[in-house]
């Protein structure tokens, strides 16, 4: 079962993203996404942004998109393996993020954050995964049932007739 965006953080001042396990008195208890994953409690003093209120500035009308929008249409367009090279540099994140996100907000979107949304892309991927080929498959699903029952009613209308 893949990890919902909402359970997912990033503690400022640690690398690496994190699974929220549950809350404590003092805190929150994180698991990292990593091979190895460790354990560990995140202070109520530490900050933490949770992954599915983060958004990338835009410059349409809506202002901003949400990062698992922006995660979805770099797995749509790439899947696992990005255009970025070994040392990639700043031309490269802003030719890489024009391409997935073409009405990203040049001003406010730095290279920082695109290296941050390429790593954290890469662990997701790894770690996380991608609900919206699983919510696809369910939502193609229940038409398919309804069919065969519609057809069944109609059989069964047709054979009362």
């Amino acid at each position: 079962m893949p990890i919902d965006l909402r359970q997912v953080a990033a503690i400022s001042g640690m690398s690496g993203l994190y699974r929220i396990v549950k809350p404590t008195r003092t805190g929150v208890i994180v698991e990292s996404l990593e091979e190895n994953p460790k354990s560990l409690v995140a202070q109520a003093r530490q900050r933490m942004s949770l992954l599915d209120e983060i958004s990338i500035y835009t410059t349409d009308e809506e202002g901003t998109v949400p990062l698992a929008k922006v995660f979805d249409l770099i797995h749509q367009k790439y899947g696992d393996t990005l255009p970025l090279g070994d040392k990639p540099g700043n031309e490269d994140y802003k030719n890489f993020m024009a391409d997935v996100l073409p009405e990203f907000d040049e001003e406010r979107v730095y290279v920082s954050d695109m290296k941050k949304l390429v790593s954290w892309y890469h662990i997701v991927n790894k770690f996380v995964g991608f609900s919206g080929e699983t919510a696809a498959n369910q939502a193609t699903a229940p038409a398919e049932e309804e069919a065969p029952a519609t057809e069944a009613k109609k059989s069964k209308k047709a054979k009362t007739e």
